[in-house]
C-alpha cells in the first residue's frame, strides 16, 4: 500500500525569455511519513534545480493507484475518479464506492485509454466519474536502494 504525498517546491526558474521567475511546482512522492516525504523530495530535486529551493507545502494525496506510461509524449498527470459498483448481498441494493487514481498521459483521450488499460484485470464493475489534468510535474514512487534488503 502506497502513501502518496504532494510536495510543493518553490524555486527560481529561468524562463524561455531568460528572465528568472519564482515558481511553485507540485510533485508526488511515495513515503511513509511527512518527514520522509520531505527528505525524499529534497533528494530527488537537488540534482535538477540549481540554486536554492524550499519545500513550501506537503499534504497527503488520496490516490489508490498509479498508472504511469512509457510513451514519450505522456508528460502530464490526470486525476481520475472511479466509482465501483457492488451489490449488497443482504438487501440486493447497489453500493457505490469511489476512489481516485492518477494516470500519466499526453492528453485527455490518452488518459482515458491508459486508465482503461490499467484497469483491465479488475473484476469489479466501475464507471469513470471524472478525469481532470493535474498540475503535478513528476511522480517519485518508492524504490529500494540496491544494497538494502527488505525486512522479513
Amino acid at each position: 500500500m502506497h502513501t502518496w504525498f504532494e510536495c510543493k517546491i518553490r524555486y527560481e526558474k529561468v524562463m524561455e525569455n531568460g528572465m528568472n521567475k519564482k515558481v511553485t511546482e507540485p510533485y508526488l512522492v511515495d513515503a511513509l511519513s511527512f518527514t520522509e516525504a520531505e527528505a525524499r523530495i529534497i533528494k530527488e530535486m537537488t540534482p535538477f534545480i540549481s540554486g536554492e529551493f524550499t519545500v513550501s507545502d506537503i499534504k497527503r494525496a488520496n490516490y489508490s493507484e498509479l498508472f504511469p506510461s512509457e510513451e514519450e509524449a505522456a508528460d502530464r498527470w490526470f486525476k481520475c475518479k472511479l466509482v465501483f459498483i457492488t451489490l449488497d448481498e443482504k438487501s440486493g441494493a447497489e453500493k457505490k464506492t469511489s476512489t481516485q487514481v492518477l494516470v500519466q498521459a499526453s492528453d485527455l483521450r490518452n488518459a482515458v485509454s491508459n486508465l482503461d488499460e490499467g484497469m483491465k484485470g479488475t473484476m469489479a464493475d466501475y464507471q469513470i466519474a471524472s478525469v481532470a489534468e493535474t498540475a503535478i510535474i513528476d511522480v517519485y514512487p518508492y524504490e529500494a536502494e540496491p544494497d538494502e534488503k527488505p525486512e522479513v
